[in-house]
């Protein structure tokens, strides 16, 4: 049996719909404990969410006219340039995933997790595949204008953002050689241990690589030795040699990628190099904080008002929920990260004990959704429209750092975080204990003429 969370009714474009997949044998009374009340977002945020009752318990079902998607999945043709050498065809589907996780909507709130990382994984194919006929791995300038307008048009037209560049901060220059003085694929093969290099990355397991970094480590390695390729770095002085090489690396790091996206099937390349990039991901947390004066002097020098303390923290953390989707690692981080920020304020309690803080409080808000924090994409159809997964499997209580805990890898976390939520059983019903929601995003279009009626 489905449990249907209650239906928003969007003023401009689009309306959510939050579906809990429940086993069918079961009756449940789902209340999502960690949220202590609606939280009051920003109007062009809290418009896109739905309104859970203070308990979170689902109201009565407004039943729907068949998806409005459905009359606009057609693509729109775009207006290519005609000068980008690229083959899109080498890459076609995943060019549409990249255009469903990087949707209008969603593409601000999904950017560091999902939209981004797809956007710059199928660029990298792009100009492998592409190096097989051309024996280069990077654009020229001039080139690589042309193309990057081409992929936004073509993403554009399938219903990506249109400010894609801008919230992933892509240029042209992204798509060259930049510093890096190789870019010929014979001159790569001659200077790296190519069997080595494929060997490492050929097939990677996105949780241990980003413990033991097997492939990440080889192609440092890779980088590095084409990086030393000419002397004038030597002729530097040696306080300026340490940044001009590590930039230098980390630009011939693309050149590497895109060297191993070429001799791996499109889709292959996809899964390894978005398990590579969210190692990176994970490792830091994305929100900003704002000044936490208002909370230390509600928390701080002794707690002598419960109330007050917490009210301050809930209206910090408020604010922390108006800014993207996160992982369930990245939610570690940003805990780890806002508890120090609260210590140098001689904040000494564990108010996340306290205030009954959770990791979900976070993420965006009011659903409290933690996406995976392994490698996933939103998904489309025709009925449903685009959805994401949401992982509601690991409610856990925001740690609070001791004095001596350090900050520490994703490896060595203290919390038992799963990385993806757990799978339905074969009777198409989740754990008895465990839940786990798809959100279903349905996009209603309203006619401007409609609209001024």
């Amino acid at each position: 049996m489905n449990a249907v969370f209650p239906l928003c009714t969007m003023p401009h474009l689009f309306l959510f719909l939050f579906l809990l997949p429940l086993c069918a044998l079961e009756s449940h009374n789902i209340r999502f404990n960690h949220l202590q009340g609606p939280v009051r977002l920003a109007n062009h945020v809290g418009s896109m969410l739905p309104k859970l009752s203070p308990l979170g318990a689902p109201q009565p079902f407004l039943p729907l006219a068949p998806s409005p998607l459905a009359p606009f999945t057609n693509t729109s043709i775009p207006k290519l340039s005609g000068l980008c050498t690229l083959n899109f065809s080498t890459a076609e589907s995943l060019i549409s995933v990249t255009a469903i996780d990087c949707w209008e909507v969603f593409a601000p709130f999904l950017a560091n997790v999902i939209c981004c990382p797809q956007l710059e994984a199928t660029l990298t194919i792009l100009i492998g595949q592409s190096s097989k006929y051309t024996n280069v791995l990077a654009l020229n300038g001039t080139n690589a204008k042309h193309c990057l307008a081409d992929v936004e048009q073509i993403l554009m037209g399938q219903g990506a953002t249109s400010n894609l560049k801008q919230i992933c901060s892509i240029h042209p220059s992204n798509l060259t050689e930049a510093s890096c003085p190789v870019k010929n694929v014979n001159d790569f093969s001659d200077m790296v241990d190519t069997t080595k290099l494929l060997t490492a990355c050929d097939k990677i397991d996105p949780v241990k690589e980003c413990c033991y970094q097997i492939c990440q480590n080889a192609i440092l390695e890779a980088a590095t030795t084409i990086a030393s390729k000419g002397s004038d770095i030597l002729a530097m002085g040696s306080s300026h040699v340490q940044p001009v090489h590590s930039l230098r690396v980390n630009d011939c790091r693309n050149i590497v990628l895109r060297w191993v996206a070429s001799k791996l099937e499109p889709a292959h390349a996809k899964k390894v190099l978005r398990g590579l990039s969210n190692c990176n991901v994970n490792k830091v947390c994305p929100l900003v904080f704002p000044d936490t004066m208002q909370v230390a002097k509600g928390c701080g020098n002794g707690i002598s008002n419960k109330t007050a303390c917490c009210n301050a923290m809930e209206s910090y953390v408020s604010h922390l929920q108006k800014q993207s989707f996160i992982t369930n690692l990245q939610a570690l981080d940003c805990a780890e990260t806002l508890a120090m920020k609260l210590k140098s304020s001689n904040i000494t309690a564990d108010i996340y004990g306290l205030c009954h803080i959770s990791l979900k409080d976070f993420s965006l808000q009011e659903a409290g959704c933690l996406l995976p924090s392994l490698p996933s994409d939103a998904t489309f159809d025709r009925v449903s429209g685009i959805s994401f997964l949401c992982d509601l499997n690991d409610n856990i209580p925001a740690p609070w750092p001791s004095t001596s805990q350090l900050t520490s890898s994703s490896c060595n976390k203290s919390v038992n975080i799963p990385a993806l939520p757990a799978a339905a059983s074969s009777q198409s019903c989740l754990y008895s204990h465990e839940i786990m929601f798809f959100v279903i995003v349905a996009l209603s279009f309203l006619l401007m003429t409609t609209m001024q009626l």
